[in-house]
């Protein structure tokens, strides 16, 4: 039996309950760059100076110019293979929900229903000081004012600093303690909380299967680990899921 063949044995054995984990390395082939790779965007940009409250306090202009870059790259991408086999996965009901780390918008246009999001939307904007929010059609230009008390707006992101959405972190590890297996994608696991999530499901008698064109913090901890990009082994999967492998 194949490593792909043995996956899918997994996640058929789970009965419906198998959740994913997804990072920046399963939209790589969708043209958004990672932040931790080898031409990851923390090796060209500071995140202290970009991605912290402070930073955005001492220069909003400059933090939202780098959002607005990020913004335009992400309206132009599409959802890649990887997006859509989970989709595919959830809609066949092998996957009962992905959780991401990721703050672009690619799962939910590849029509994953069950999504929860760790870090935030970078799609929508929040008031710094009473919280409205608002999602964007187009491009943000400079740094946009609350309509309701004109105070500047942020990206509804976690920053570096800041704890994550308390109703996500809760749901995600309601989802991780009870599934039978963890699907790890394209993340490197250094960002705590979310990077300890499947060893919930580990500690629960579950499989970890990593997929990660390199080694990260997880891999002693998987039961299967494919070293390939998600879009190919995602796509494979649910092949073998289908049935359809050679």
């Amino acid at each position: 039996m194949g490593v792909y063949e043995e996956v899918a044995r997994l996640i058929k054995k789970s009965e419906g309950n198998a959740v994913a984990l997804t990072g920046a390395g399963i939209s790589a082939d969708s043209g958004i760059p990672t932040f931790r790779g080898k031409d990851g965007l923390w090796r060209k940009y500071s995140p202290q100076e970009l991605a912290t409250p402070e930073a955005f306090e001492r220069d909003p202009e400059l933090v939202w110019e780098w959002y607005e870059w990020r913004i335009s790259l992400i309206k132009k991408a599409d959802p890649n293979p990887a997006h859509l086999a989970l989709a595919e996965m959830e809609r066949l009901g092998y996957l009962r929900c992905v959780v991401t780390q990721n703050v672009d918008d690619l799962h939910e246009r590849a029509c994953t229903k069950c999504l929860v999001k760790l870090h935030g939307d970078i799609m929508t904007a929040k008031c710094t000081r009473c919280g409205f929010e608002v999602k964007w059609k187009e491009v943000p230009k400079g740094v946009p004012k609350c309509p309701l008390c004109c105070s500047p707006m942020r990206p509804a992101v976690v920053w570096f600093g800041e704890p994550l959405p308390m109703e996500a972190l809760i749901k995600a590890e309601e989802l991780f303690s009870s599934a039978k297996v963890a699907l790890v994608i394209g993340t490197s696991a250094v960002v705590q909380p979310a990077g300890s999530l499947p060893l919930l499901t580990k500690e629960n008698g579950g499989y970890i299967i990593e997929i990660n064109p390199d080694e990260t913090a997880l891999t002693p901890f998987a039961d299967v680990v494919i070293r390939e990009k998600a879009s190919v082994a995602l796509s494979k999967i649910l092949e073998s899921l289908l049935g359809e492998t050679e």
